[in-house]
């Protein structure tokens, strides 16, 4: 019998947006119009990840292009994915949190982390950084560090940055602590302490006369329970799926894509949590550099931007990033003006920085 060939789809143009494949495999997203420095540009090393960390060919089948990739719309997929991408990169060894916990994109985080390396090295907020300060002398707090410690794990594991990560959920926090156990060479450069209070994000966490040079924050998007759901419902949709039913015939946003309520949603939404976390650096206008936070909806941003001009706010910035269809942005203000950021920058880590 003659012998059966299969015939691939010619390849695709690497920095397309890739179709659903039939089966419910598609092919790896490009990551278009990532950071400059992010590692994660074009389409995925397949080979190379699976290398890094094995288990992940559990998770991958081959596409009609004939290449390899993952069902994007499984969340244990995701998840040794992002396994695969912080091992091969960042240098870790282990990364696990419990069910029901958001489950990052690390493209995306590492785009925040390096746009916040540009706002250090230039008070510009642009990629074309003179200097980008490195080394644990550079001190970064995370509000609501989550279960996963993403944001400290790139930042460390790319900029060597010491880091000090907050969160209001023990079991984040634990979760975050195993992880670390587990990586020693970062568990000397990332803290964590517990925020107890639902309504501030430095007050309790900051200690007297600490200093830090960036804040970073991943705000829940949500005012209520039943809009972190829609969203979530968006989401399967636009992958093209049923959603998936709990128990009772419910749906649950945390079968589909994780997240714990307090990652999701909180009273006032995105605005009500950031205008919150405005007024309270206003009591740390000189025990920080830069604060910033992720805005997701861009219909938010003139609002924060003048909320934080009334606080006093010297500069006040709005980073756009983009990651393939994805739009988003961070908020950046100081309190310090440009004399008083270079006199910062030369007493704190003016030797520590590439140029």
């Amino acid at each position: 019998m003659p012998i059966k060939t299969r015939t691939c789809k010619p390849s695709q143009n690497p920095r397309a947006t890739p179709e659903p494949q039939a089966s419910g495999v598609r092919k790896a997203p490009v990551a278009a119009e990532l950071h400059p420095r992010n590692r994660h540009q074009g389409r995925y090393d397949m080979a190379r990840l699976l290398k890094a960390y094995p288990a992940l060919a559990e998770y991958t089948a081959e596409t009609a292009y004939c290449d390899l990739s993952i069902n994007f719309a499984n969340p244990l997929a995701v998840k040794a994915l992002n396994t695969a991408l912080l091992m091969d990169w960042y240098g870790l060894t282990h990364w696990d949190f419990p069910d029901g916990f958001l489950c990052p994109p690390i493209p995306g985080r590492a785009d925040y982390l390096h746009c916040a390396a540009d706002l250090l090295a230039t008070g510009a907020g642009h990629s074309g950084a003179e200097s980008i300060p490195r080394g644990s002398s550079v001190r970064v707090l995370d509000i609501g560090v989550g279960a996963n410690g993403v944001y400290p794990l790139i930042g460390h594991g790319e900029y060597g940055w010491s880091f000090v990560g907050s969160d209001i959920q023990p079991a984040a926090l634990k979760s975050v602590q195993k992880i670390l156990a587990e990586n020693p060479s970062f568990e000397r450069c990332i803290k964590l302490r517990r925020q107890t209070s639902p309504i501030h994000s430095f007050i309790g966490v900051i200690e007297p006369n600490e200093q830090f040079d960036l804040t970073l924050c991943n705000p829940p998007f949500h005012a209520t329970a039943a809009e972190a759901q829609a969203g979530s419902q968006r989401k399967w949709r636009n992958l093209g799926k049923s959603e998936p039913v709990a128990s009772h015939g419910r749906s649950d946003p945390t079968l589909n894509f994780g997240g714990q309520a307090s990652e999701l949603w909180c009273e006032g939404g995105e605005v009500g949590f950031i205008s919150r976390m405005i007024d309270d650096s206003t009591r740390f206008r000189s025990s920080c550099a830069w604060f910033t936070t992720l805005v997701a909806q861009a219909v938010h941003v003139a609002k924060l931007e003048r909320k934080a001009k009334r606080a006093g706010a010297v500069t006040v910035r709005t980073i756009a990033m983009a990651q393939g269809q994805k739009r988003s942005r961070i908020l950046a203000w100081t309190f310090l003006d440009e004399a008083q950021l270079s006199e910062w920058r030369r007493r704190r880590w003016s030797r520590n920085i590439d140029s």
